[in-house]
């Protein structure tokens, strides 16, 4: 059953998920809104972005780990009740290096923030999120195959939805 590994990967992966979009939909809050490096990241990429991310990524998976105790196993690819809620911490974190690595390049390459760059805006952070989360678990080759082949295809579902509701200023 192809399409169980899949909606079980993807819900493992939520913490990722919901990390990548947190910096975003948090940009209203005042705090650390200091970029990390402007001139090598560009300025969109702050201080508040990467520690709400990391936030977001944790309380995520420790959301998925006490639903699993109270009985909800059916989406679940790993046992919750055996891993910390740090293995979030590392995918929400792991997203934001992955995404940070990628601007580098970005920038590097003339490509200005917002403009899109096929396929790496969509990967970034799923390879960071990945390679940080494999400190605790390795996921099955299918999954992180999974999580690399659907996640560019949310990603680019959810930020036209972003643009149609004017929060991003890109469709891609």
């Amino acid at each position: 059953m192809w399409w169980l590994l899949l909606f079980k990967s993807l819900y493992f992966f939520l913490p990722a998920y919901f990390a990548n979009m947190s910096p975003v939909l948090f940009r209203w809050l005042p705090l650390l809104n200091k970029p990390i490096h402007q001139e090598k990241l560009g300025a969109h990429k702050t201080w508040r972005g990467i520690i709400v991310a990391t936030v977001i990524g944790t309380l995520t998976f420790a959301l998925q780990k006490y639903a699993y105790t109270q009985g909800f196993i059916s989406l679940a690819l790993i046992d919750y009740g055996g891993f910390s809620i740090f293995l979030g911490t590392l995918l929400g974190f792991g997203a934001m290096v992955g995404d940070a690595f990628k601007s580098y390049y970005k920038r590097k390459a003339g490509i200005q923030p917002g403009y899109p760059w096929l396929p790496w805006d969509q990967l970034d952070f799923v390879i960071g999120g990945l390679l940080f989360g494999m400190l605790l678990y390795v996921p099955s080759a299918e999954v992180a195959l999974a999580l690399l082949l659907m996640s560019p295809l949310l990603h680019l579902m959810v930020n036209y939805i972003g643009y149609l509701l004017k929060i991003n200023k890109s469709r891609y």
